[in-house]
């Protein structure tokens, strides 16, 4: 039996977000953060290192190295993609051929949510009431409307925008499970049989999702897509078909299938590993990990966290329907993996996208009051963001204001400020949009169902925008190791190899990369006339080497992190090489 739904929806409120406006959103939020910058630390300059020695030396597929040390050989996909682009386009800087492949990622990741989110509003128990004397919105139409709405609550939230623009095993992840998503979503609307289409698409998310390092919830997910399909079929809409039971029984077998095929994928590459790190496991500890989590749950999700509890509220007698059951799956085992892994935020991202879903559907229930209160917020959020950036930009070229100015100088030590027209004209054409967005939001064009979420996407844009623009010179400086890198070069012969000891998968690539060093692990058969040395690891550096056979000769520190700092040292009797 059907439940009554709860959207009242008119037809004049379901008219389509115009698409250029919508490409340019997107637009505007994939390429800033792409394009234009170094390798950030750590896992980004990382994962770049591992996929610069892949294509360097065609070798260690199935375990991708760096430096000869196995380097998270659990995601191969990623590496793989980053090597290809480089052998591919070898006439484009290393660190934009890299991202190409990444870049593409996140665009699948924008438009699988968009696809995936249409689809499960075309579900007959997501549509509106049906009025009285008519005039109710048109299925296609309201289902156009719900996914445009989602796409902007995904752009909209704020833990998006720095992990989405890395070249990490997390932005795949993040592709991979969009497009499962969306064929799941899909299935219902296309047939099992059909190679291209939703099959395809689960084959390729699904595996992918496991060749990126997550074969568990690749495995979760399908478990979870293959009950809803179960569930679809046995509360379905009545009057079903003998036709639609049997594509619903297709579609059932068909996920099993793919991810039972993907289970053992993952078994025959040895993908599994065991990351379960619980939070609060250490009685001293608890406390903090779980108001950590807490607070990384609040603002990475935000706004679309309120969204899809009120979601969960109003549509609480179809929580078994397709459009809750399914996203709800996604957005509960991504946020399980967040409680459950060292790396909280990179596992959290993957909910990002069905959380979309959940909070699109929020809007045909919410109260104009509330809606408004949600302009008014974003609005002074943003526009206060916005303010800010420019006030230290302008403090970072002029010197006025003078407080903004010393913050700066004595943050991010070193760093010479620098006009770029072309960065300065995309943030100046930006911040008029915003302007423009915000007066058309202010006027009397209140009827579309996405009107809610515009502010919200528009204000993440502008801002991730003129960071990317404004201050991406100082963001270098301050999250790159390149000065770090330059500076021990300039220490040594960069003419000679190098040994290195205590140096994370980070940092090595960060020398290879910015310091164009020749480098190699410190062992009794290295000769290298120089070796840098962590200054973590400075205890332990007697039990490797000989120390009577190096020379100190050198502190190096990064300017921004004083903590984290190397040391330089040059061998003294270049005829012998190290004893252990």
């Amino acid at each position: 039996m059907n439940k009554p739904s709860p959207a009242l929806i008119a037809q004049s409120a379901v008219r389509r977000l115009p698409r250029w406006a919508l490409l340019l959103f997107c637009l505007s939020y994939v390429l800033p953060g792409f394009l234009g910058r170094g390798p950030w630390k750590n896992e980004d300059i990382a994962a770049f290192g591992v996929m610069r020695e892949l294509a360097a030396s065609g070798a260690h597929w199935l375990q991708p190295q760096l430096l000869g040390q196995v380097t998270g050989f659990d995601a191969l996909l990623p590496y793989w993609l980053g090597a290809i682009a480089l052998k591919a386009l070898p006439f484009l800087d290393t660190a934009t051929a890299v991202r190409i492949p990444f870049m593409l990622l996140l665009a699948l990741t924008l438009l699988a949510t968009w696809y995936g989110i249409y689809y499960l509003a075309r579900s007959p128990q997501a549509q509106p009431v049906a009025f009285a004397f008519g005039g109710e919105a048109n299925p296609v139409d309201y289902a156009r409307a719900i996914a445009d709405a989602g796409l902007l609550a995904l752009i909209a939230s704020l833990g998006l925008a720095q992990f989405s623009h890395e070249t990490t095993p997390a932005l795949a992840q993040l592709g991979f499970t969009a497009l499962a998503f969306y064929a799941m979503a899909a299935s219902p609307y296309r047939r099992a049989t059909r190679i291209f289409g939703p099959a395809l698409g689960l084959l390729i998310g699904l595996g992918g999702l496991a060749l990126s390092g997550a074969p568990t919830l690749a495995l979760l997910f399908g478990i979870g897509g293959t009950l809803v399909e179960v569930s679809h079929l046995r509360w379905g809409t009545p009057g079903s078909n003998a036709a639609c039971k049997r594509q619903s029984w297709h579609w059932v077998l068909l996920i099993a299938a793919i991810t039972l095929l993907v289970a053992l994928l993952s078994l025959k590459l040895d993908l599994w590993r065991w990351r379960i790190a619980l939070a609060g496991t250490r009685a001293e500890s608890a406390w903090t990990d779980w108001r950590n989590l807490g607070r990384l749950l609040l603002w990475f999700t935000w706004p679309a966290w309120p969204l899809a509890l009120w979601t969960l509220w109003r549509w609480r007698r179809q929580l078994a329907s397709r459009h809750v059951a399914l996203p709800l799956w996604f957005v509960g085992m991504a946020v399980i993996s967040t409680l459950t892994t060292t790396a909280p935020d990179r596992s959290l991202l993957l909910s990002l996208p069905p959380l979309a879903a959940l909070a699109a559907f929020a809007l045909p229930t919410l109260k104009r009051s509330v809606a408004s209160l949600i302009d008014w917020f974003t609005l002074l959020f943003f526009t206060g963001c916005a303010l800010v950036i420019w006030v230290i930009w302008i403090a970072m070229q002029t010197g006025v204001p003078r407080q903004p100015a010393a913050n700066v100088a004595k943050l991010a030590p070193g760093f010479e400020p620098s006009f770029s027209a072309l960065a300065f004209a995309c943030a100046v054409a930006a911040t008029l949009a915003w302007i423009w967005l915000v007066r058309w939001r202010t006027s009397a064009q209140r009827t579309a169902v996405w009107k809610s979420l515009v502010l919200p996407a528009g204000g993440a844009t502008l801002c991730w925008l003129l960071l990317m623009t404004l201050w991406l010179p100082l963001l270098d400086h301050a999250r790159s190791l390149g000065p770090l890198s330059r500076q021990v070069a300039a220490q040594v012969d960069s003419r000679r190899c190098v040994e290195i000891y205590g140096i994370g998968s980070a940092q090595a690539a960060a020398l290879q990369y910015h310091g164009k060093l020749e480098l190699h692990q410190t062992s009794p058969q290295a000769s290298c006339p120089y070796l840098v040395v962590h200054v973590s690891a400075l205890q332990r550096l007697s039990s490797v080497v000989n120390l009577p056979d190096w020379a100190f000769k050198a502190t190096v520190r990064k300017p921004t992190d004083r903590s984290e700092s190397m040391l330089v040292f040059q061998r003294v009797n270049a005829g012998n090489p190290p004893r252990p």
